[in-house]
């Protein structure tokens, strides 16, 4: 049965089993074992929007697991000249075994994984970016070797792709989330709403005060994504007091952990002495971007080829 990994609420059933294999076949790998669990098979990478991190860590996993990726840039397919998402989908199914989508909208992405006839991964759109908060929950599960209880605070742009896929991550592994964020800037109330459906505390709040109190793990995300260039000025004024410096962390648990998905823009976000600090896992997290998301495509592939 052919299987789609668009939102988090796609693994509501088996997160913690996806965890488990990514965690055990890097360290398999790490030991020299082989891992080629989709030996000649091809995936097929659409990116409308660039990104160092998912490019190189999907072409790197399919190495590993035994196949082969092929890069598609914006230059290099019809979309925006012509051609429809049907069209494309139904033409790449025919020539690979999976398909990794970075998109600028969700409903793009959507009708593409409706039409393809073989998996389809968001590699991140407008609403949610399921890949890094994949991996985000597993580098807090090697790190604190546990999900559930515990208290998630993210800081920073509350209305954007990791917010929301953070409410519905939490929400599944049974994680509590506090997301400290000017009110313009608060999550959509469906993704609020569904993570409340999954049993969990839901704050919402732009108070500063107590932000980061009991917290087990803090986040935050770029202010400026990809696309709001333009208003940079505008939201860096915005989001003045919501960096995260040593102030905050230190307000957190003793042993509260920091997660940024990267590129972090020093000095707006976060310092750049929390990111380097003794807290921090951001680079284990970076690393972990390649090995959740071999154990996604081993998952999505077994659904379909079991």
């Amino acid at each position: 049965m052919k299987r789609d990994l668009i939102s988090m609420l796609d693994v509501k059933d088996d997160l913690n089993d996806i965890i488990a294999l990514s965690i055990k076949l890097k360290r398999q790998s790490k030991k020299g074992k082989r891992i080629e669990h989709l030996k000649r098979k091809t995936l097929g990478m659409m990116f409308e929007k660039p990104s160092t991190r998912t490019r190189v860590s999907f072409e790197t996993g399919m190495t590993l697991l035994g196949g082969h990726a092929i890069f598609l840039s914006s230059n290099d397919i019809q979309l925006g000249r012509g051609e429809s998402i049907e069209d494309t989908a139904l033409v790449l199914s025919r020539y690979v075994d999976m398909i990794m989508y970075r998109a600028k909208s969700s409903e793009a992405m959507r009708e593409l994984a409706k039409h393809a006839t073989v998996p389809v991964i968001n590699g991140l759109d407008n609403k949610e970016h399921p890949c890094q908060v994949i991996t985000d929950l597993m580098t807090i599960q090697e790190h604190k070797g546990r999900l559930k209880g515990l208290q998630f605070v993210y800081l920073g742009d509350g209305n954007n792709n990791m917010a929301h896929s953070y409410l519905l991550g939490c929400g599944i592994a049974g994680m509590n989330i506090r997301i400290v964020a000017p009110k313009q800037y608060w999550p959509e109330k469906y993704y609020r709403e569904e993570a409340k459906k999954l049993g969990i505390t839901v704050e919402i709040t732009d108070k500063l005060q107590n932000a980061t109190k009991d917290a087990d793990v803090i986040a935050t995300d770029t202010w400026v994504s990809m696309g709001d260039e333009a208003e940079k000025e505008k939201r860096v004024k915005e989001f003045k007091g919501y960096t995260v410096d040593t102030m905050l962390m230190s307000a957190a648990k003793p042993d509260a952990i920091f997660l940024h998905c990267l590129p972090a823009y020093y000095g707006y976000e976060v310092t750049r002495d929390v990111a380097y600090g003794s807290q921090s896992v951001i680079f284990d997290e970076a690393e972990n971007r390649l090995w959740a998301q071999i154990g996604i495509m081993v998952t999505l592939y077994r659904c379909m080829f079991p």
